[in-house]
């Protein structure tokens, strides 16, 4: 399979826009150099998986959205990786409360 990086990165920054943030501001939360991730959206350099992994928290997506372009909320199978994307910048006090909420919404008959 091939990996088309200049849609890799034009994924990476639409994801950013819509949730708001700058290139710098996702450096910063990635912990990555200046201007890096200027360049992974450009397709001038090529992310590694560690550094996938990071955009992947910092952008509250899964790997398979940017990589392959596919709507991860809507395939079932991906939820709870969706879920534990989301969950684990929140402290442990939320974290723990959406546990408590899932498993009360496994209770009830719906």
């Amino acid at each position: 399979m091939y990996t088309d990086y200049k849609e890799l990165g034009k994924r990476i920054a639409k994801r950013r826009k819509q949730l708001g943030l700058s290139q710098t501001k996702v450096n910063e939360m990635a912990a990555l150099s200046d201007k890096y991730l200027s360049n992974i959206e450009r397709a001038v350099s090529v992310p590694s998986i560690d550094v996938l992994m990071k955009l992947c928290a910092v952008l509250k997506t899964t790997p398979d959205e940017l990589l392959l372009g596919t709507e991860s909320a809507g395939n079932i199978g991906n939820v709870g990786r969706i879920a534990a994307i989301k969950t684990e910048s929140l402290p442990r006090e939320k974290q723990l409360l959406a546990l408590s909420l899932l498993d009360w919404l496994g209770e009830q008959k719906i």
